[in-house]
């Protein structure tokens, strides 16, 4: 998954830049260090994003307590607002907060599409465009 895995955040960071965020892949995230490093992070001088990504082909995605707890605390310290990238096959990127993903019996969290579907935010919602008009 290493591969696939870094290009959608290659895809995630091109859109970020699209929308005139400056954003980055963290070179040592996944656990090359000890500090809790997000996958993706970007900001605008107003908005700041740290993304932890999850890509899969399958309906659900799982992730350990750790990653989630690493993801808050580095955005509590860089001053970032916390989300989980989720792209499942044939969707476009939906986000969701820590707060938004369900907790298992075991403790970690799982993701699944038919929920990010309905509850997630887009892209140009956490970018702080509001793409829906209103009459």
């Amino acid at each position: 998954m290493a591969k696939k895995g870094s290009a959608e955040e290659r895809d995630l960071v091109h859109k970020l830049w699209d929308r005139h965020f400056a954003a980055m892949r963290a070179p040592a995230s996944g656990g090359a260090t000890k500090k809790p490093l997000p996958d993706v992070i970007a900001g605008n001088g107003k908005i700041y994003l740290a993304i932890e990504v999850k890509t899969t082909t399958k309906d659900k995605i799982y992730i350990d307590a750790p990653q989630i707890d690493a993801l808050v605390e580095f955005s509590n310290i860089f001053g970032a607002t916390p989300y989980l990238g989720a792209k499942f096959k044939h969707t476009k990127w939906l986000f969701l907060s820590p707060e938004m993903i369900q907790r298992t019996k075991n403790g970690n969290y799982k993701v699944e599409k038919a929920y990010s579907l309905e509850k997630a935010l887009e892209i140009d919602e956490i970018c702080g465009f509001d793409r829906q008009v209103k009459f």
